[in-house]
């Protein structure tokens, strides 16, 4: 029997993985996608779209589909899906690798300020009125509403719809990678005095963090949640060895 494989994807890791993989014969690779992207990118395996009704759902997809091993490859601050997966696979004796990627560390002249999470980033943004670049994606914006006063720039793959109940907000949709210098002059043109984004990690993103080191713009960073303690990999190549490795001593 084919060995079959799951992916939980959603990032640049995973896509690059799957691609590793997809030129690899006797391999039965499937990559599972939230569903939180409507126009999700081109993936070079067969995708699936949706969740699995929390760690008893994936426990059941696992054993139904004979899964022999899953990679974790979401997003770093998709906590609760990498919580599923970790006491699901546990529960069906399937083997579990996690493929995160480190996250970026500060250097001189970076003028970060960590918060605890999204609504901790709204206060931290204080009263006086502020032009702020979100880079969170749409799912968490509208927790900003609650900070009215300020002027917001928010970027994200797919429309925020109905737009932000707040006086200022201007909209640009893109999906990474992004440049410094296509970033610097976003923030720039819009006069942007502070960020709040997610500590990704990667090169996709980082443009933004290294246009606000030059620009010399405060970032408020998102503190990465806490992960299960299961055995990680940080590159598609790693985790290509693990799972090679796994189901050839199977």
């Amino acid at each position: 029997m084919v060995p079959r494989i799951l992916l939980l994807g959603g990032t640049t890791e995973a896509r690059a993985l799957a691609a590793r993989l997809a030129g690899r014969s006797g391999l039965d690779v499937t990559l599972s996608l939230a569903g939180r992207t409507e126009k999700p990118a081109p993936q070079p395996v067969p995708v699936r779209i949706g969740g699995f009704g929390g760690a008893a759902g994936l426990e059941a997809y696992l054993r139904a589909e004979r899964i022999a091993a899953v990679v974790d490859a979401t997003h770093p601050y998709a906590a609760r899906m990498s919580f599923n997966a970790a006491e699901a696979c546990a529960s069906a004796g399937v083997p579990l690798l996690a493929l995160r990627r480190a996250p970026w560390e500060q250097v001189p002249g970076d003028l970060w300020r960590e918060v605890s999470d999204v609504p901790a980033a709204v206060a931290a943004l204080g009263a006086a009125p502020r032009r702020v670049f979100l880079a969170l994606g749409r799912n968490e914006v509208r927790a900003f509403e609650a900070a009215p006063q300020h002027a917001y720039l928010v970027r994200s793959v797919d429309p925020v719809l109905p737009p932000l109940a707040v006086a200022r907000a201007d909209y640009v949709l893109g999906r990474g990678p992004f440049t410094e210098e296509d970033d610097r002059a976003l923030l720039a043109g819009h006069g942007i005095e502070v960020i709040v984004a997610k500590n990704s990690g990667g090169t996709a993103t980082y443009g933004k963090m290294a246009a606000a080191r030059a620009l010399e713009i405060e970032v408020l960073l998102v503190a990465r949640p806490p992960v299960p303690p299961v055995p990680a990999a940080e590159t598609p190549a790693e985790a290509e060895a693990w799972l090679l490795a796994r189901i050839q001593g199977a």
